[in-house]
């Protein structure tokens, strides 16, 4: 086994056996292990800047260690707790690359589809299994779908989200994604995704 297969099981092990995984990712990161292909795709987190007004928390390095865990308490309800807590992870991996500033304004648009095939890559680089490969990113591919739905927004395609991915998972994501932030309310983000699942499912 070498060693980014070694830091890929570990990771795994904290991510399913942790209450808080963010202890050991924030611990992790320092390492030398870390700052190469492909964890330094994780590692350009820390350098991607946030909305403050979305994200008061900071940079998506912060803003993961949350969801993180939030996911770690919550993943107990999910399906499949492995692909579950590894989209938490990878879920803006896509940001760093796809995040501008336009008109002062911090964006990152489509952060969400090129998040899935780096997702993708990310895995397929560690000889994950397809199947947990595919599962994964198709979280993170629909996960921004959440607030698509929520807010009536003409983006995504929700018929194409029932068909790659389960919609209480997608769901489940959404709430920790949600709370994964500073101030964030979980009585109204829980009405958040219940309005999501009965939109969804008219």
């Amino acid at each position: 086994m070498n060693t980014n297969d070694e830091l890929f099981t570990s990771i795994n092990e904290h991510l399913l056996g942790d209450e808080k995984p963010s202890i050991y990712l924030n611990k992790i990161c320092k390492t030398p292990e870390f700052k190469v292909y492909p964890f330094n795709m994780l590692l350009a987190l820390q350098d991607s800047k946030q909305s403050p007004k979305h994200h008061p928390e900071g940079n998506v390095w912060n803003h993961t260690m949350l969801v993180v865990d939030e996911a770690a308490n919550r993943k107990y309800q999910s399906k499949d707790a492995e692909v579950f807590m590894w989209a938490a992870l990878l879920h803006d991996i896509g940001k760093p690359p796809t995040t501008k500033v336009r008109k002062g304004r911090i964006t990152s648009y489509n952060h969400d589809t090129f998040g899935a095939k780096l997702a993708d890559e990310f895995l397929s680089s560690l000889d994950a299994p397809k199947d947990f490969i595919d599962s994964t990113c198709a979280l993170v591919r629909f996960h921004m779908h959440v607030l698509y739905v929520i807010n009536n927004l003409p983006f995504g395609n929700v018929q194409k989200l029932k068909q790659c991915t389960d919609v209480h998972e997608l769901a489940l994501l959404g709430l920790c994604d949600r709370l994964g932030r500073t101030g964030s309310s979980i009585s109204e983000e829980e009405k958040n995704i219940q309005l999501f699942l009965s939109k969804i499912q008219e």
